[in-house]
């Protein structure tokens, strides 16, 4: 497994100068034939594909990933180029910088609320021409101070470039998030019957209050995708989403008095009623027993 660490590692990999030591512009076609192999990213790299070149894979999943759409990694991502050993040409632009080039700074405080680094299956950012022409006068921009001559302007300007780019990213997601509105309607179908199939099971039981990631994957989607799918659609966060409905489910067996509080709470999947009480009691305001006797 290749592993980029460093960016002059990945531009020599492809064939192209060292500009800058944190920050490269990468044209993939300047590479030599490669074989398809997996890699891990110890670096970020923000990859606009131009040319049907294979399929991506993170996990066990697969990109979504065709000509003009542009994916996002992030360090610590493993990804498989398949069919791993064919040779191929690569083609494309990728934008990679090192985390040591946003620390300290603003863009470097809130990486982590840009979740499409580490989005995965079927949900790579799809642009229309006019949003890539948006895109490409970021990735302008920053080529253009990577060319410059290194001075004490030169990193506030390329992380400000940077910060502009990503913020534009998040507006294109946002909009695919709108235009794909049908099909999100039929992952949030699935989701509810999932969690109601879960909370209506011997699951819940033994396993307690799921978490977002089980519903991710069992809808094949990355937990940060799917979180900011559930958030866009419902206005609500999956974890509050799956709260409410447990909630629900536990207001009604509240009110079942042929059961203890007890009883009821060790079918809702706690081991210790005072954890079930202080649980329903920071969600509601009352404790279950308040709630049965009102």
């Amino acid at each position: 497994m290749i592993i980029y660490d460093t960016i002059k590692q990945y531009s020599q990999m492809f064939n192209n100068p060292t500009l800058h030591p944190l920050i490269s512009l990468v044209d993939l076609k300047k590479s030599d034939m490669l074989k398809r192999s997996k890699f891990m990213m110890g670096i970020y790299a923000i990859i606009i594909k131009e040319a049907n070149c294979g399929d991506l894979r993170y996990g066990n999943n697969y990109y979504d990933y065709d000509e003009g759409t542009i994916v996002f990694f992030a360090p610590g991502q493993v990804i498989t180029n398949e069919p791993e050993g064919e040779l191929h040409q690569p083609y494309g632009l990728a934008l990679v910088f090192h985390p040591d080039l946003i620390k300290g700074t603003s863009l470097g405080k809130q990486i982590h609320e840009y979740s499409f680094f580490s989005y995965q299956s079927n949900e790579a950012l799809h642009v229309s021409e006019k949003e890539r022409e948006i895109i490409n006068v970021c990735f302008d921009n920053i080529e253009s101070e990577i060319k410059q001559n290194i001075d004490k302007h030169s990193k506030k300007l390329i992380v400000a470039n940077l910060e502009l780019l990503l913020k534009y990213c998040s507006r294109f997601y946002d909009r695919q998030f709108i235009t794909r509105e049908s099909a999100n309607h039929g992952i949030i179908e699935q989701f509810e019957q999932l969690l109601n199939d879960y909370l209506f099971r011997e699951e819940l039981q033994s396993n307690g209050l799921p978490s977002v990631a089980y519903f991710a994957d069992r809808l094949h989607l990355s937990p940060n995708y799917f979180g900011d799918l559930i958030k866009k659609e419902t206005g609500k966060t999956a974890l509050e989403f799956i709260q409410l409905k447990f909630i629900d489910l536990a207001k009604e067996r509240i009110l079942d008095t042929s059961k203890s509080l007890s009883e009821i709470s060790y079918q809702l999947g706690f081991k210790y009623p005072q954890h079930f009480s202080r649980f329903f009691k920071q969600k509601v305001g009352v404790t279950p027993h308040e709630y049965r006797m009102n």
